[in-house]
């Protein structure tokens, strides 16, 4: 059984598709949430897993918050944590502290669009396809080695609104197929570079209903 603990900031709802998964050998630890009034809280406690909350704005620097959210996250060991909607930026230490056991989405396809508004910056340079990246964390911004990604296709039709929600539903797909490749051991990193062992056919990507078709 490997322990999950997610961090969450807001709606949760990368982190409700991971509860709906029911991933086999897997067991959420906890939710916590830098923000008291994180919708996805009340997600977690009607699912039955323990919730904590850390405001962030209760200290004096990130480093302070950084130093908190470490022992909090020690104090239940867990094998991996996962950022699922975390919106603050973490320090390196913190990061070197997790390394290899610390992963996030994105919603871009990585190296493509880091930081913040990718469906915007993905509609005005005008590409044809967008999407999601699992990743490991590193200390580099949105930098670290993939894990999977999921593609959607950029219609002419499109907004920001619309692409986001095309991305969310991708993302709900491939984030809990990380997780369950971490929790079966088939998950491998070296030099800068996961490795997915098992069955040869297994895919490292996927594809919205409208390109599978």
């Amino acid at each position: 059984m490997k322990n999950l603990l997610i961090l969450i900031s807001g709606r949760g709802s990368n982190m409700e598709a991971i509860l709906n998964a029911s991933i086999p050998g897997a067991r959420i630890c906890a939710v916590v949430a830098n923000r008291p009034d994180a919708q996805g809280l009340a997600i977690a406690r009607a699912a039955g897993v323990e919730t904590r909350v850390l405001d962030h704005r209760g200290f004096a620097d990130r480093a302070a918050f950084d130093a908190e959210l470490l022992a909090l996250i020690d104090s239940y060991s867990p094998d991996l944590v996962v950022l699922a909607g975390f919106m603050r930026v973490l320090g390196d230490d913190f990061v070197r502290h997790f390394e290899g056991r610390m992963i996030n989405v994105h919603p871009s396809l990585l190296p493509s669009f880091t930081g913040l508004h990718t469906h915007r910056r993905a509609l005005e340079a005008g590409v044809r396809l967008h999407g999601a990246t699992v990743h490991f964390v590193t200390p580099a911004l949105d930098g670290g080695p993939v894990v999977i990604q999921g593609v959607v296709e950029v219609s002419d039709a499109d907004d920001e609104e619309t692409l986001a929600a095309k991305v969310l539903e991708i993302e709900h797909r491939i984030y809990p197929q990380a997780l369950r490749w971490f929790v079966e051991d088939r998950l491998s990193c070296a030099g800068g570079r996961v490795r997915l062992r098992g069955s040869a056919a297994a895919s490292r990507s996927f594809c919205s209903p409208a390109l599978d078709a």
